[in-house]
């Protein structure tokens, strides 16, 4: 029960990490310190997803999932969870790098609206 609690919790964090990666640049303009934790991370995701790299959370799930007496999944995160929501099944390195694009250029627009409003005040942080 132990284990699988904390792959549940590991899967958690994860969502959450996602989520932040993709919507944290919003959070950045209202709160532009965050940036110094949100940039790394989209670094992170980006690399992860122009190289096809898999997660290291991932892997610590799925052994907490079988210590749990569960069955664990094969690929990625991406790939088990988010991608039947997303594309059809079958993560391919050009989606991976399709998804990554979408996460730079998200945050990319995102950080250019914070640099816009900052010059529009002056140079003065917002």
């Amino acid at each position: 029960m132990g284990y699988r609690l904390a792959a549940d919790l590991v899967l958690i964090a994860h969502l959450l990490f996602i989520l932040f990666v993709m919507l944290g640049g919003l959070a950045v303009l209202r709160f532009p310190k965050v940036a110094w934790l949100h940039l790394p991370a989209v670094l992170w995701a980006a690399l992860l997803q122009f190289n096809a790299w898999i997660c290291p959370l991932t892997p610590l799930e799925n052994r907490l999932r079988q210590r749990g007496g569960a069955e664990g999944f094969e690929g990625g995160f991406v790939e088990h969870y988010l991608l039947p929501l997303i594309y059809p099944p079958g993560l391919s390195p050009e989606h991976q790098q399709w998804i990554g694009l979408l996460v730079v250029g998200l945050n990319a627009l995102l950080y250019a609206l914070l640099a816009a409003r900052c010059l529009a005040k002056g140079g003065r942080s917002p």
